[in-house]
């Protein structure tokens, strides 16, 4: 059997999310797409592990996935095959064939995400769909307090929507880079993984430092509270993007 990796793009504006949902509902979800469409390029049923799931409404550049299959067809011939099939809001950039073992979330060693945020006094139309508009001054050296007090490693359950119970919720994370490229400002997010919806609330809560809710010092307060009330609220999910997951 063949390992084959993918790297995918996809608008994640109107799909449920990365993961495969139940019978009668694949086409709402990126994973249920790709299998279908895969199961029918290679006619087999085709089961595809990803990195790890995106929400609802999030989009990607650098989504990471394998499936196995015993199909002699090129690499050409099945990127030129998806490329035609899959929906304009998906596709397949990058193809190669790995090692029988690759998992494509358990070997993956870092993930950036970006969560973008529009600054203009008038919004920018033609990016509605991927940023978070927000007109009103903010206070960006306390974001970039808090960030830095974010970074490292941590137990971040006040960050978190999931029932953590028995699995850990500690990660490092890396950095969180503010780049500016015209009226957006892009929160890089780079670390070894992120739990359900990690992104979104770190994001919400560095805007509350911004609107000066929130002092900067009181980030080492929420980790330790390991509570989710204590933390930011969560951003919606159209701005959030992943940009890349890092391998060996």
């Amino acid at each position: 059997m063949r390992n084959i990796r993918l790297v995918l793009q996809y608008d994640g504006g109107r799909y449920e999310g990365w993961q495969r949902l139940g019978s009668g509902r694949a086409g709402r979800t990126i994973q249920g797409l790709l299998e279908e469409a895969l199961s029918a390029m290679t006619g087999e049923v085709i089961e595809l592990t990803g990195s790890g799931r995106t929400d609802a409404g999030a989009h990607a550049l650098g989504q990471v996935a394998n499936f196995h299959t015993g199909s002699a067809m090129s690499l050409r011939t099945m990127q030129d095959w998806l490329e035609r099939e899959l929906p304009r809001d998906i596709a397949v950039s990058g193809m190669d064939e790995v090692e029988t073992r690759f998992h494509a979330r358990y070997h993956a060693r870092f993930k950036r995400y970006a969560y973008r945020i529009d600054t203009g006094r008038v919004h920018d139309v033609f990016m509605r769909r991927y940023a978070l508009h927000i007109p009103r001054p903010l206070d960006w050296d306390a974001m970039r307090q808090a960030a830095d007090l974010l970074c490292g490693k941590h137990d971040y359950t006040s960050f978190t929507n999931a029932r953590m119970k028995d699995k850990s919720a500690v990660r490092e994370l890396f950095s969180i880079q503010f780049e500016k490229t015209g009226q957006h400002v892009d929160l890089v997010f780079s670390g070894e993984g992120f739990l359900h919806n990690m992104v979104r609330i770190m994001a919400g809560t560095l805007l509350e430092t911004g609107y000066q809710r929130l002092a900067p010092g009181e980030i080492p307060r929420i980790l330790a509270a390991r509570e989710r009330q204590a933390a930011g609220p969560m951003l919606p999910a159209h701005p959030l993007v992943l940009l890349e997951v890092g391998y060996e």
